[in-house]
């Protein structure tokens, strides 16, 4: 959700530093399908189309999608924000890779958004004594707030980092890839 709230968050910051909307569309950003790729297959395997995969197979499609995705930012790295971004796709990448192709999540976390993670589809499971801890999804949006989910430190830096480049590209269009 972090990630979604961002897009119009971005957009929003741009036009009140006095950026246009059509300058988005002079942004190149290399390797995008790459990127694209990786992203719709995480939401594919999160869904129930990934149901019939098993834990073993779950896991290593998601760290393998992460680090696809972490590969094309790394290609366009220069762009203002994409920094920022690169820095928390890494850090969830390492949290995921350490605990075996899970985002570990915090019990009480999820209990806060309201989340049970034994049912439906997720990208975030519980897990005794998680690597990497602070990395994890141990904070929440609450339950009474639209969109409630947990997310990690890692989700907030691409987050901000979307907002970043999306609101310096709109200042600046193309010279925004650094």
């Amino acid at each position: 959700m972090i990630f979604a709230a961002a897009i119009p968050i971005g957009i929003i910051a741009g036009w009140l530093m006095g950026g246009r909307l059509e300058r988005l569309g002079e942004v190149r950003f290399r390797w995008a399908p790459l990127a694209v790729l990786g992203l719709l297959a995480q939401v594919l395997l999160f869904s129930s189309l990934g149901d019939p995969l098993g834990e073993t197979e779950v896991a290593v499609l998601y760290v393998a999608t992460t680090a696809v995705v972490f590969l094309a930012l790394l290609r366009n790295v220069r762009m203002t924000g994409l920094p920022i971004v690169a820095v928390g796709a890494l850090s969830n990448l390492a949290a995921i890779t350490a605990n075996g192709g899970v985002m570990p999540a915090d019990p009480l976390a999820l209990a806060a958004a309201g989340l049970d993670p034994t049912t439906g589809p997720t990208n975030s499971a519980v897990i005794e004594n998680p690597a990497l801890q602070p990395l994890t999804d141990i904070y929440a949006i609450p339950s009474a707030v639209p969109f409630a989910n947990v997310y990690s430190i890692g989700d907030v830096l691409i987050g901000l980092g979307i907002v970043v480049a999306i609101a310096v590209a709109m200042r600046r269009g193309p010279s925004a890839e650094g």
